[in-house]
Order: C-alpha cells, then structure tokens, then sequence
C-alpha cells in the first residue's frame, strides 16, 4: 500500500539532530508544513492538479498518482529527469500537504470520481498514468472512469508496487485499530517511522488522520468485474516488498487487451525512491516505443 510514512519522506533523518528538535518546539506545525510542501510547485486551478512546468501543448502527459500519506511532493525531481516533451502532472489527493484542511477521502469511489473530474480538462493530449501503490490503484480506477464516460483512455498505465486489482488483500486490516496499535502495526508492516516522530504524540496526531483515511480506502476496496483495459500496462515491483508478491504483480496482466510488461527492482515497497533513475528509464522506454507519440 502506500508509503506510509509521508513524514519519512519529507522530514529530516533522526540523526540530524538539529532540524528534528524543530518539531518539538512552539510552531512546529507550521514549520511542519512548510516542509512538507518544500519544493512543491504551485497548482492549477483545480487543487488536484499540481503542473510543474506547464506546457500547453505537450507530446504526452504523464499523471504521476502517489502513495498513501502524501502527494505532489513524492514527484517533486521527476519532472527534471523527462523530457520537456513530457509534461509531468502530479496528483493532490485531499488531506495533505497544501490541502491541509480538506478532509481526506474514505473510500475509493469518492477518491476516484473526484480525481477523475479535475483531469479531465488536461486529457486534450496523449496521456499515460504512473501509480505507487495505492495510487497505482487510484489510477486504474481512474481509466475505468474515463472509459465508462467515453473519454480519451491512457496511452500506458504503469502500476507500481500494488497487487494486481483483482488479487484480494491477504493482510489482516489495521485501519479500525486503535492509535497506537495502528501506529505499531505500520512499523511492523511497513517501517520507516524515524523514532523523532514516534517520540512526538502530537506530531503522530497530526498525521494520522491522512494515514488512518488512506487505509480506509485501501483495506475497502471492493474489485468488481469489468473487461480489460485497452491500453498497455507495465507493472513494477520490489524484489523484497514483504506486502506485494511477484505472482500478484505478474497478475496485472489479467488487465490488459494490449501489451503487458513485469519488471522487479532491487528494494523494498519503496523502491520508486533508491531506484528512481532506473525506474524513470524504464518508463520512457515504454513511452517511447510507439511512433505516434513522438517524446523525444
């Protein structure tokens, strides 16, 4: 599922002692958030459209959907490693970053048709989907949306660190644990909370709400049968991700008329952050493969 920890992503390493004894201090929340959205480039008009370099007319656009906890700001050094051809567009689920307070959604449907509406202005040019995780199955949701609707489809979906839809969920869900057991099964499950965190009750207050929603929406999944999607789709996977298997990312397959691509990158769950060269290369290998759609 998602990165869990959006705080892992964005704060200091524990050992900087300096920056991370900013948190404990009167204001720390709003210094808190400052830092979540450092780097984070102004959105459009909809608040779940961040363009970080803006292009009217571009080869293709590729919607960039993050893992749970957080949102633009897992994207924030792709748009400088694609091609000017290539616009990046990042996805800004509610109840994070600079949508502090928006209420996050519960449930995929809700998260999926709100998605949905605010791109569909941006679907005038070639476009592809890359999730991680829970937004893997966000914009899977989001094709069969536009598909339902008569809109343009993907020119690719990437699928990246998430069981194939249609695999049910073999963990035992935590999103109706108490705190602290939510906390702690988090840890075990995913790790990566630095304990300058875990040490702070009010810090652990504020990102649970996002977390707690994120689960929500991941653990009450319900698939429901449709046919495939008409667009290639290439699945990415760790080779040490204790949450998704090769099998279930190999059964992504089942979701496509079109081409199908597996590859498995040297990580865990998080392999999009040690791998993201090789992980980009990979993308624009697939993105440029179809004369039509001139990225170069």
């Amino acid at each position: 599922m998602a990165r869990i920890l959006f705080i892992q992503h964005r704060l200091p390493a524990p050992s900087r002692v300096e920056e991370c004894a900013v948190l404990s201090r009167p204001g720390y929340r709003r210094r808190l958030v400052r830092m979540l959205n450092m780097g984070t480039p102004a959105r459009s008009t909809d608040p779940w459209i961040v363009r970080p370099r803006p292009n009217s007319a571009p080869a293709l656009r590729l919607f960039c959907f993050p893992y749970a906890g957080l949102g633009a700001s897992v994207f924030r050094s792709w748009p400088a490693n694609f091609p000017a051809s290539i616009e990046i567009v990042l996805m800004q689920p509610p109840g994070r970053e600079g949508r502090w307070s928006v209420k996050p959604f519960l449930d995929m449907p809700s998260l999926a048709d709100s998605a949905t509406e605010a791109m569909l202005p941006h679907l005038e040019v070639p476009f592809a989907f890359f999730g991680h995780s829970l937004g893997a199955l966000e914009s899977f949701e989001i094709a069969r949306r536009l598909r339902r609707r008569g809109q343009p489809q993907p020119f690719h979906l990437f699928a990246s660190a998430h069981r194939a839809p249609q695999k049910p969920n073999p963990h035992p869900e935590i999103h109706g644990l108490g705190d602290r057991e939510f906390i702690d099964q988090i840890c075990k499950q995913y790790g990566g909370i630095p304990q300058a965190v875990l040490d702070n009750p009010d810090l652990v207050e504020l990102m649970l709400p996002c977390l707690r929603a994120d689960f929500n929406v991941f653990e009450g999944y319900a698939y429901s049968e449709d046919s495939p999607l008409d667009c290639p789709i290439t699945a990415f996977g760790g080779t040490r991700d204790r949450r998704v298997s090769e099998p279930e990312v190999r059964a992504w397959d089942a979701q496509t008329t079109k081409t199908f691509r597996q590859q498995m990158f040297d990580g865990d769950h998080f392999f999009l952050n040690e791998q993201r060269d090789t992980l980009i290369a990979s993308i624009m290998r697939d993105l440029t493969a179809v004369p039509a759609v001139a990225v170069g």
